[in-house]
């Protein structure tokens, strides 16, 4: 597996995505099955990234940084603030693609394979659907925001 920092084409969202390898990733992104989270856009490229580089097996590995003191928790209105725009955001994009329920992870795997027309699509997935789909490479990745299924809407 490798870990990729990615950004919309804009370069306002940042964001990182683990791929199965190089090529995975060039062909998820040439089929357009990578989006930003954010802002839906899918024209994403890589971003500049630093390396990760593993200790020395000889060597100690240094405990990570701890959060300056001085760092500040965002203020409660800040956070409500962002959880609506994710929100919002959600429920533009969601009308854009098919509820396809419990059948998501056969669905995508069968987008993903050929065996169906390329669509967006949302659903339910159990972890153990949503990790094979990821460590098949095929692009999946949780809504934000909790919706009811459109079965269940009164």
């Amino acid at each position: 597996m490798i870990v990729f920092d990615l950004c919309c084409a804009a370069g306002e969202h940042r964001f990182e995505a683990w791929f199965a390898s190089s090529d995975s990733f060039a062909d998820q992104q040439a089929r357009g099955l990578i989006a930003c989270p954010v802002c839906g856009d899918a024209e994403v490229k890589k971003a500049v990234m630093a390396p990760r580089v593993g200790a020395k097996s000889n060597q100690a590995v240094a405990a990570p940084a701890a959060p300056p003191a001085n760092a500040a928790e965002p203020s409660p209105e800040l956070v409500r603030k962002v959880l609506a725009e994710i929100a919002a955001k959600q429920a533009e994009m969601l009308p854009q693609s098919r509820w396809v329920g419990r059948d998501f992870a056969a669905a995508a795997r069968a987008m993903h394979e050929g065996r169906a027309a390329e669509d967006l699509i949302h659903g339910q997935a159990s972890p153990e659907e949503a990790r094979d789909l990821h460590d098949d490479g095929i692009a999946a990745m949780p809504l934000l925001v909790p919706i009811v299924p459109p079965d269940a809407a009164h």
